[in-house]
This record gives structure tokens, C-alpha cells and sequence, in this order.
């Protein structure tokens, strides 16, 4: 595939190259990832494109990433565990991009075995809590992503403990979007937790949280123009 193709998605290639980059940039300068993790969207329902595998507040404008197929192995140079990317994309067609980053305080809680809950607006999206991936090793074969993969299940995100995150979107906006949810998140379940027997904290109802979790009102629109403001590809 050139970039001046299209994918299934209506998309020329070369302008899903531009967005994987721009929200690549964008977590690090946000303190939401540093030298490891990679971003990825869906081109069609046999291929994906991941950025450029080195950290990801160095990916130059206009450096290409990686076309990947779903099924099959990792080409020459992928990182080992965008095969992860693979089965998730396998088993959700409602998921158009991927992020897999280290969020600080995500990791912390992830070490006690917890997951943030949905106490305010930005955790109702993974309501009532994203799933834990109990294992802290690093995923290298196709059977453990696929495993980690019927884990995350439908939800938006799944915490690895001790090793980052997940997050799922229907766009690579949205995905990266969640993250910036998922650690605000987190950053309230460990205060809350901080304050122990002195509160009775609160957690959003089922019905609450549906509510809240809404995309309209360009919720992701705005959050995308804020994690990419002044990106040199913006």
C-alpha cells in the first residue's frame, strides 16, 4: 500500500499515517507515555498501520509506519507486541485504533490489583472499572495477546498489572483520548484511596455512568485538539 491509496475506511493511507503520528506525539508531551508503546489504526478489515517503532515523542513528520496485517505474523522490525493490536482488531470491528502506553498512576493502582472506578466523568467510560490483565510479563507469543485480547472483552481499555495499558477506539483519536481518561481516572481512585476510613467515596450508578459517557458535544473532537495542540503535522 502508498500512501495515496485509500483504505476501507474511505481514508487516503498517507492521512492515517498523519493522525498514528500525531497521537503518538501527543502522549508524551502529555506525560502519558515516554520511550516505550506504539499507537495504531485499522485501514481495512485485513490490515492495519502502526507508527514507527521507537519512542513516540521522537517520530519525526512524515516518518511512515508499519502496514500490518491482522492475520499472520509481525513483519520484519514490528515490535513483538503489536501482535496484541492484531487480535484485538481480530475480534472488534467497532475498534479503528489502538494505543498501548504506560500511565503512571494506572500502573500504580495496577500493582494492588486494581482498576479505576467510575467516580466522576472521565472513569464512567470504563464503568464500572476496565478489566486487569494479571500478569506482568511481557506478551511475546499470539496465544497470550490473544488471551489478553478475550479479556478486554467490549470494554473501552484494559490494564496490564505493572506494565501499562490498553485503550481501544472506533478512531486512533478516540483511543488516545482514553487514555487521557484512564489516568485522570486513576489519579482519583488513588486519592480516594488515600483518604481511606475519613470518606465514604462514591461511585458513579449504572445508569449514571451510561449517561455520562457520551461522545457528543465533540467530547473527543475537543480532548483530540488539546493533546495535539501545536503538533508540527496539526
Amino acid at each position: 500500500m502508498t500512501d495515496g491509496e485509500f483504505g476501507a475506511l474511505g481514508e487516503p493511507i498517507g492521512e492515517t499515517q498523519r493522525r498514528v503520528r500525531m497521537a503518538a506525539r501527543a502522549l508524551p508531551r502529555h506525560g502519558l507515555g515516554h520511550a516505550y508503546g506504539h499507537i495504531s489504526a485499522r485501514l481495512d478489515d485485513e490490515t492495519f498501520v502502526v507508527c514507527a517503532p521507537k519512542p513516540m515523542g521522537l517520530i519525526a513528520p512524515g516518518e511512515a509506519g508499519d502496514i500490518v496485517p491482522i492475520e499472520g505474523a509481525l513483519p520484519d522490525g514490528v515490535l513483538g507486541e503489536v501482535r496484541c493490536h492484531q487480535q484485538i482488531y481480530k475480534r472488534r470491528a467497532d475498534v479503528n485504533g489502538i494505543c498501548r502506553t504506560f500511565l503512571r498512576d494506572v500502573m500504580t493502582l495496577s500493582t494492588m490489583r486494581l482498576t479505576p472506578r467510575a467516580r466522576h466523568g472521565f472513569g464512567s467510560y470504563f464503568a464500572p472499572a476496565p478489566p486487569l490483565w494479571d500478569d506482568a510479563t511481557l506478551l511475546r507469543s499470539d496465544e497470550a495477546a490473544a488471551r489478553l485480547a478475550e479479556t478486554l472483552g467490549d470494554a473501552r481499555a484494559i490494564v496490564m498489572r505493572g506494565n501499562g495499558a490498553i485503550l481501544t477506539g472506533a478512531s486512533v483519536e478516540e483511543s488516545i483520548v482514553m487514555a487521557f481518561y484512564l489516568e485522570e481516572a486513576a489519579t482519583t481512585e488513588l486519592a480516594v484511596l488515600a483518604a481511606g476510613d475519613r470518606v465514604t467515596p462514591v461511585e458513579m450508578t449504572e445508569t449514571e455512568a451510561e449517561a455520562r459517557a457520551v461522545s457528543s458535544g465533540r467530547i473527543f473532537e475537543r480532548m483530540w485538539e488539546y493533546l495535539t495542540f501545536g503538533d508540527p503535522e496539526g
